[in-house]
């Protein structure tokens, strides 16, 4: 049972690769070594070492990559393109924040194989239905615990396979289901009779109760108890019959009448349909874009980075254009790019003052430009940091013009000086520049004009760095800044102003200037008048960004910021960890499109809503989250040493206005990451669904120290659907780690 089935393998690419072939990984221009590397027989996963680390090597499953680039299409290859010609060369791209792999081949009928054999194996594990997906599992555990390779497994190799998947399981019980899966009584399993023996591993007892409960002679589940189990417990109303009908279709497995007269669902149907995207706590129905895209700028949500140049920490880290790349991929709709003076008249992008490496801003307006639209059609913000001379600023002006052209929004949409901000559907496929503007949209000002202060961003308004920079020459010689007309004229909807207060803005504030603020004074503003700070936001854009004394790069909780309705949260999105997890929370509905709408009662400009006074908006009401949290499948192993298995709990974790700020856990199951079950419901109520963000975290408990990270999950209040569902797990990176998942029971009530 090979679920790569003999098509592929047939393929002429795919030989190439598992026959091997000799590869140069290139790390940077001085460091380029041969590397063997070949496909494994599973088809999936890529196995390399060098010809002289004795038994020492690597491997990476192709699930793990997301794209080939062929060519010079990294900095790395691009730095020794004199040296390889562009056809020996190719990018292995992998999810999240891993790094890339360069590879250099030998020939380029050789380095073709690769890259299309690699893309056909990406585009298999992409399009893979649930069936394929459980054989591929199947096989992967079968091949890792062959350890002789004769294609069978003793009963020794399946102990060892058992704590390889997380399972403490007593002798007498494991050596009774081997015994039952090897029929031929030969003392080993061929594969079919491994997939019998998974198949009784994997049974699923609180999966086989819910069925129990509906079905009437425990076997099948008719048209009509499927549908009266969607309508009762999945909460699907009136379309419980169609649906129920297309559950069937999709998801049995039996060839033995029920695809015919598609009439019943087995339990292993059953099981597949809960497990599916369709059975997932995320409502289908949201992950497409389905929100009003056509109102002002200020009533979105938008996905935004900081520091968007740096790899690492922002004092030592490598400023990088794979930085750029990587937070366009993941939707962000708002980077940043630091501006200093090159030595050649050629402005670079760096942390300033500090020992990051600099990249050329030439290179990251290309960057820009190939990879601004890939991941989301609407407009990308790009904001400048300026530190540079009249000149070089000119310089930027004239690349932004030749590398962008049509791409960068220059004019005003109709001519017209706006009263409010266009809205992402009129922006499509357009880049914003927000930086300082001479004068404004209504006037022409002199050439000669010289804006006040630069941006308050990360220099003066550092808070605590205050104190040190007092007095700095530096301060007083950057107060004047001059600025550049040709880059000045550039700015169009986005022009960065000082803020003087929310009563100022009232006033006198034009809806396309744009305001920064750190992480304390946003915080110190949301404290002292959070309704002014709702009002002045939905007229305009505000940008947050973290506090410089983050020198590791750390995030702040980007929901304080979203709950009086700032728009442009700017995190590292090179750093992992909660706050990370909470951005792709919000952002993981609409299409992924890096732009979320916010709640009516946050765009209305005589909103009276106050993040500290939920109770007291128009059509406040309140809302009770109830999670019966009954079991784990497959959770990853924290430690890989041989004999440990993790003891994991559940918390969950909702994070909103400040008064629905709240976490609970299960308590934790010992010795069992395969199949534990905690049956156990945790309460909560909720004042500002709207707002509310829900994280699912799993960890391994540690009485002696702090719990180990497995797994968490996040995702809007408003994006759950209830019922019996699963949560399929993300790493701490935010990638998918199948097949490690929770299920739940979820219920939805109005708070009586």
């Amino acid at each position: 049972m090979d679920p790569e089935g003999s098509r592929i393998q047939d393929d002429p690419y795919i030989q190439v690769m598992m026959a091997g072939s000799t590869l140069r990984k290139v790390k940077s221009r001085s460091w380029k070594k041969n590397r063997y590397f070949r496909l494994l027989e599973d088809g999936l996963t890529i196995w390399y070492k060098s010809r002289w680390a004795g038994r020492g090597h690597s491997t990476f499953s192709v699930t793990d990559l997301e794209a080939v680039r062929e060519g010079h299409q990294s900095e790395v290859l691009l730095s020794i393109a004199e040296e390889f010609p562009a056809e020996l060369c190719f990018t292995l791209v992998f999810h999240g924040r891993q790094g890339n792999l360069d590879l250099v081949a030998e020939s380029p009928d050789e380095a073709q194989a690769w890259i299309q054999g690699v893309r056909m194996l990406i585009h298999k594990a992409q399009t893979m239905d649930e069936k394929e997906r459980l054989d591929q599992w199947v096989w992967d555990w079968f091949h890792k615990a062959d350890k002789n390779k004769d294609g069978k497994m003793n009963f020794k190799e399946v102990k060892k396979l058992l704590k390889m998947m997380n399972v403490e399981m007593n002798e007498d019980h494991a050596l009774h289901l081997f015994t039952m899966a090897d029929k031929s009584e030969s003392g080993s399993l061929e594969i079919e009779q491994f997939v019998f023996f998974y198949k009784m591993l994997t049974q699923r007892d609180e999966v086989w109760k819910v069925f129990q409960d509906y079905s009437e002679d425990g076997e099948k589940l008719m048209l009509e108890e499927l549908q009266s189990f969607l309508s009762v417990e999945q909460h699907e109303g009136e379309q419980s019959a169609q649906h129920a009908q297309e559950l069937i279709e999709r998801y049995e497995p039996s060839e033995t009448g029920n695809k015919v007269t598609h009439c019943a669902m087995s339990l292993d149907g059953f099981q597949m349909y809960l497990c599916s995207q369709e059975g997932s706590i995320f409502k289908p129905e949201h992950q497409d874009l389905y929100q009003d895209m056509s109102q002002p700028l200020s009533h979105y949500f938008i996905s935004s980075s900081h520091n968007t140049y740096l790899l690492e920490d922002q004092l030592r880290g490598q400023s990088s254009l794979e930085a750029y790349i990587q937070a366009l991929k993941r939707g962000c709709r708002c980077v940043e790019v630091d501006c200093w003076d090159g030595y050649d008249g050629d402005p670079v992008v760096y942390h300033g003052h500090t020992l990051t490496s600099k990249i050329l801003f030439k290179d990251v307006i290309s960057t820009l430009k190939e990879y601004a639209f890939r991941a989301s059609e609407f407009p990308v913000i790009l904001s400048i940091e300026n530190h540079c001379s009249v000149e070089q600023q000119t310089v930027m002006a004239q690349y932004l013009r030749q590398i962008l052209g049509d791409m960068l929004q220059t004019t005003l949409l109709d001519g017209q000086v706006p009263q409010q901000l266009p809205s992402p559907q009129e922006l499509k496929g357009k880049i914003l520049l927000k930086a300082k503007k001479i004068g404004g949209l209504e006037e022409y000002v002199d050439e000669t004009c010289t804006d006040e202060v630069s941006d308050e961003e990360e220099m003066a308004n550092c808070d605590a760095e205050m104190a040190s920079t007092e007095d700095s020459p530096e301060k007083k010689s950057k107060a004047k800044s001059k600025m550049s007309r040709e880059l000045s004229d550039l700015v169009v909807y986005c022009k960065s102003v000082h803020f003087d207060g929310f009563e100022h803005a009232h006033s006198h504030a034009k809806c396309y200037e744009i305001s920064s603020f750190s992480e304390s004074k946003a915080k110190k503003l949301a404290k002292e008048a959070g309704t002014d700070f709702v009002q002045y936001n939905t007229r305009q854009l505000s940008r947050t960004y973290p506090s410089g004394l983050r020198t590791d790069s750390s995030n702040y909780n980007p929901q304080d910021m979203w709950s009086v309705g700032c728009q442009i949260v700017a995190l590292n999105f090179q750093t992992a960890g909660l706050e990370m997890d909470l951005n792709d929370g919000l952002f993981r509905q609409n299409g992924c499109c890096g732009y979320v709408i916010k709640p009516n009662f946050m765009r209305d400009g005589n909103t009276q809503f106050s993040p500290d006074k939920p109770e007291e908006r128009e059509g406040y009401k309140p809302l009770r989250l109830s999670i019966q949290v009954i079991s784990g499948q497959q959770l990853p192993k924290v430690n890989q040493k041989e004999g440990s298995i993790v003891d994991p709990l559940v918390r969950v974790e909702i994070y909103g206005v400040p008064q629905d700020q709240a976490k609970d856990e299960t308590s934790h199951i010992n010795n069992n990451g395969f199949n534990p079950v905690w049956n156990e419901t945790l309460d909560f109520t909720i004042h500002t669904p709207e707002l509310a963000l829900v994280c699912f975290v799993v960890e391994d408990h540690d009485k002696a120290s702090r719990n180990d990270f497995i797994g968490q999950y996040t995702l809007p209040f408003m994006c759950i659907q209830p019922g019996y569902r699963h949560i399929h797990l993300l790493s701490k990176d935010g990638t998918a780690i199948p097949p490690s998942s929770l299920f739940v029971n979820i219920s939805i009530s109005e708070l009586t």
